[in-house]
């Protein structure tokens, strides 16, 4: 996808369209991109935030299960005392 997709993407997902933010969640994860599935759990996706605890869970990434813990996240809670 060209940056200029992504973006108008992002754009439609900050404006509320839910398809974009469904859209932007698989990208993200096909890409294991953290980063944007951290900003759309920080923007409030509950999708964004279980798929950042899986992803975050199968690449071992301790150190982001353990934000999102701190945020709250019970699932990412479970997942890193299993991973402790």
């Amino acid at each position: 996808m060209a940056d200029s997709e992504l973006s108008h993407l992002r754009e439609r997902a900050a404006h509320g369209d839910a398809d974009a933010v469904g859209q932007l969640i698989e990208l993200a994860a096909d890409r294991e991109d953290f980063d944007e599935l951290r900003r759309l759990a920080d923007s409030g996706s509950k999708d964004a935030a279980d798929q950042l605890v899986e992803l975050a869970s199968e690449k071992g990434a301790l150190a982001v299960l353990r934000h999102l813990t701190a945020g709250g996240n019970t699932d990412a809670a479970d997942v890193s005392g299993r991973a402790d």
